[in-house]
């Protein structure tokens, strides 16, 4: 009987528990990830990179050999956060020096657009110089974990334009290691590797995180890995944290990313400081590690995504931002711009920086979903729209000799083009074997060089698309089904729709995106969230009837 008793007890016990856990079955899948990531990768103290050691002298001057090349890429760093594109925010005190001296030194794209709207997508587009489309890489990796949460988290009662989740699509995600560039592609790393070049990545990848997948598989001989996304862990003393209640993804962000870097595919540790500020700790060592032999440097900061981090010295250094989310913000684009100065500083103490290429760019605009209405200005749209403050970027160069100092290069270009110029560059010579869609821009940058030929550039988000052709672009969605026209000639703000007044050209290049987008392979992994993006408006504000949206497919 007492035996009976107690089954009986256990039973209530376990069917209380399980229907507890079905009640909170939301919250518990929201944590999920971070649990899993704290239980398959546990995490090693802080200790020293490894990095291979190139010769211990040169076998000829650094000017008679190939040139070095850096690649810097920011992180959602919109265009109006950087001085010589925008103003940005010298006058809360945040100009950007470092990056600003790239821009004097060498060439500002006054035209320079990402690849994408969307991180994967454009830095795909940057390593293989190709439409990522064009290999099935059309939308940002996602867990399938969001769409079981998603509907929950976008549950806003106040929207006038609903988020719409594909259950039965999340479900049958791959694993969200799986989502990535598929190794067949030819990177710009292994492009250069034949011609000597040691190569190095640093920081964020999103491009897959299987083994083939990973940098070491696509050209890279060192990477060191970004596997999650703190800058600190939150309650460390040395970070500012700041956090957008209204943002469904920085909520999920928080409880799931984790402080952790890898080394060549090696165990988890902790980078030890502000993340930013690690990694160029790193690429300043790699960079003496290598000085004595060509390398690539592609140093792919985090900052500055979500989730609002700053360090405490840089937030304290910015007393005069009454506003914290304002103040938290300025500080991580100083982390970042410091950055590019130590990382110019180390070319210059190892006598590399008259021969060294350095590109630093951002990989899309920044998003509205940070609250901050300023960070695209003078232009509409966020990150995850087609408008010119999605796509457009900063964007410098800077290669002494080669490239005439205090330039401005007015015509259109891309993420595509940095793979053929780059490969130029250096002497080697793109894969013949697939279209590649970008264009060598070194004769066009040399002093009294030819001007770049007009070209149209692309862009898709499934059903969302773009063009832009001899100063016309055209946006077509199919949620609103909506055509938007622009002559960025003399409306670079795209304030007027000429959809309606000028058919003949609407037709024309309507005729151009379905020549591009002809016979294109299906994305390896389908979209399943489809999120309504408010075009002049941040996502704290208020929605209006008359707001203009476009969905972004995720």
């Amino acid at each position: 009987m007492k035996l009976r008793r107690s089954f009986t007890w256990v039973l209530l016990v376990l069917v209380g528990l399980a229907a507890l856990a079905y009640a909170n079955r939301l919250l518990l899948l929201q944590y999920s990830l971070g649990w899993y990531t704290d239980f398959r990768f546990p995490r090693e103290a802080n200790h020293p990179v490894p990095w291979q050691a190139g010769p211990a002298s040169a076998d000829r001057p650094a000017s008679q050999r190939p040139p070095n090349i850096v690649v810097i890429l920011a992180d959602d760093l919109g265009i109006n956060d950087v001085t010589t594109h925008g103003g940005g925010r010298a006058a809360e005190g945040v100009p950007t020096p470092n990056i600003d001296a790239i821009a004097r030194a060498g060439v500002a794209f006054d035209n320079g657009y990402a690849g994408a709207p969307v991180c994967t997508v454009s830095r795909a587009a940057l390593l293989t110089g190709r439409y990522p489309w064009r290999f099935g890489v059309e939308f940002t990796p996602t867990p399938g974990a969001m769409g079981r949460v998603a509907g929950v988290m976008y549950a806003e009662p106040n929207r006038l334009h609903t988020v719409q989740v594909d259950k039965a699509k999340a479900g049958q995600i791959k694993d969200f290691n799986e989502l990535g560039m598929p190794p067949s592609e030819v990177t710009i790393a292994e492009l250069l590797k034949p011609r000597g070049y040691h190569t190095i990545h640093i920081g964020k990848w999103h491009l897959g995180s299987t083994p083939e997948m990973r940098p070491n598989n696509q050209g890279f001989d060192e990477t060191l890995f970004m596997e999650s996304g703190l800058y600190l862990p939150e309650k460390d003393p040395r970070v500012v944290n700041s956090k957008q209640d209204f943002d469904p993804i920085d909520r999920f962000l928080w409880p799931n990313m984790r402080y952790g870097v890898s080394y060549n595919g090696g165990q988890w540790f902790e980078p030890g400081k502000y993340l930013t500020d690690y990694y160029t700790d790193e690429a300043v060592t790699a960079i003496e590690r290598n000085k004595h032999r060509p390398f690539l440097l592609y140093l792919a900061h985090w900052g500055v995504h979500t989730p609002l981090q700053a360090s405490k010295a840089d937030y304290d250094a910015l007393p005069q931002i009454t506003d914290h989310r304002r103040r938290v913000y300025g500080a991580m684009i100083r982390a970042v711009d410091r950055s590019v100065g130590r990382v110019m500083q180390a070319l210059r103490e190892a006598g590399l920086e008259e021969n060294t290429i350095v590109v630093f760019a951002s990989d899309n605009g920044a998003p509205g979903y940070i609250g901050l209405p300023e960070v695209n200005r003078p232009y509409r749209g966020w990150k995850l729209t087609l408008f010119e403050g999605g796509l457009r970027v900063p964007y410098v160069a800077q290669w002494p000799g080669r490239i005439q100092a205090g330039s401005r290069y007015r015509a259109p270009m891309s993420n595509i083009d940095l793979l053929p110029t780059l490969a130029a560059a250096a002497g080697a010579t793109p894969p013949s074997d697939r279209v590649i869609d970008g264009v060598n821009l070194l004769p066009y940058l040399a002093a009294g060089g030819p001007v770049q030929p007009a070209r149209p550039l692309f862009w898709r988000d499934g059903p969302y698309r773009a063009v832009l052709d001899q100063g016309w672009k055209l946006i077509v969605a199919e949620r609103p089904r909506k055509d938007w026209l622009f002559n960025l000639a003399v409306d670079p703000t795209e304030k007027h729709n000429l959809a309606a007044s000028e058919p003949q050209r609407l037709a024309q290049l309507r005729a151009l995106l379905t020549a591009h987008h002809a016979g294109l392979p299906a994305p390896l992994w389908p979209t399943f969230i489809e999120v309504p993006i408010l075009i002049d408006k941040t996502l704290d504000q208020k929605e209006a009837p008359d707001d203009e949206y476009a969905y972004w497919y995720n």
